[in-house]
């Protein structure tokens, strides 16, 4: 349970913070700012702010984005999770590969949490390292390798694993060297990456 901080609700701070998250904020972030969950309520409302997930608020005046999801799967994930897998192939505009829900990884140390997943969001499990990160507008996401690696895994259908490949050779976001994963995923359909 969240209490409001000892000050006086502060809309410049509560602004400044949803600013830089596409206009969305926490309900921890919010208390912070001097803003208790009654008060949150109150300006839901008022038609201030809108309730876009459990905990998680957007600033109605702030412009509309157009991955406003992938910033709510951040901020639920308390700022840790990485979009990765599909979702991250598709931000890096790999393969022709929709994915109707976000692919979020969340550190190890998070599976033995019970976990209230909001609806669109698919969790898997990993310690991404700095080096395997890259940002899309506000969200980190995984870099091109570990995305082709993430889905090689997963079992990506060949057809858009083969592609999100050559893409990414083709375009510089990785070597062949760094295809092993991809290329074994691969092989029993009698393909390879590049």
């Amino acid at each position: 349970m969240f209490t409001a901080s000892p000050h006086r609700p502060d809309w410049n701070h509560l602004f400044k913070t949803a600013v830089g998250q596409e206009g969305l904020f926490t309900t921890r972030q919010a208390a912070e700012a001097g803003y208790s969950p009654q008060l949150l309520v109150h300006y839901v409302h008022r038609g201030r702010v809108a309730r876009v997930l459990h905990g998680i608020y957007r600033l109605v005046h702030f412009p509309a984005v157009d991955h406003e999801e992938l910033v709510a799967a951040w901020l639920w994930s308390d700022l840790v999770g990485v979009v990765s897998h599909q979702t991250a192939l598709s931000l890096h505009g790999l393969s022709d590969a929709l994915p109707s829900k976000v692919h979020l990884t969340l550190p190890l140390a998070w599976r033995k949490r019970r976990l209230r997943v909001p609806e669109g969001i698919v969790l898997h499990y990993a310690d991404v390292s700095q080096q395997d990160r890259s940002w899309f507008e506000a969200v980190p996401i995984t870099s091109p390798g570990r995305s082709l690696v993430d889905c090689a895994h997963d079992g990506l259908s060949p057809d858009l694993l083969q592609q999100a490949a050559q893409q990414a050779v083709r375009r510089g976001l990785v070597a062949k060297a760094q295809l092993d994963d991809v290329n074994e995923a691969l092989k029993p359909f009698g393909e390879r990456a590049a």
